[in-house]
């Protein structure tokens, strides 16, 4: 599923306009980004976790010369699946 296909299911599912739900959306993930930005966890309980983690910086391997490279250290976005969210997967029913 892609964003207008995301975006198309929240309209039938809430009555609200594509615009609307657009907006919502993007909301959304802007306050996600936001947060994990400045180093916070997202909970939605039933739903998951967004956090942020730490990369080690390490050596790599160019593929097509097999040169040795670095890598820098960063920050990555990690989402962690809430027992809900599993056990939904799990029973292949998705509950509103």
């Amino acid at each position: 599923m892609n964003k207008a296909e995301l975006i198309d299911q929240i309209v039938k599912d809430s009555g609200i306009t594509k615009t609307q739900a657009n907006d919502a959306l993007d909301s959304f993930t802007g306050a996600v980004v936001s947060c994990l930005k400045k180093g916070d966890k997202v909970t939605l309980v039933g739903f998951g976790t967004f956090s942020v983690t730490s990369r080690a910086a390490r050596l790599g391997r160019n593929p097509q010369t097999g040169a040795a490279l670095k890598i820098k250290a960063r920050k990555v976005p990690k989402f962690k699946a809430g027992k809900g969210f599993t056990d939904k997967m799990a029973s292949g029913k998705a509950k509103k």
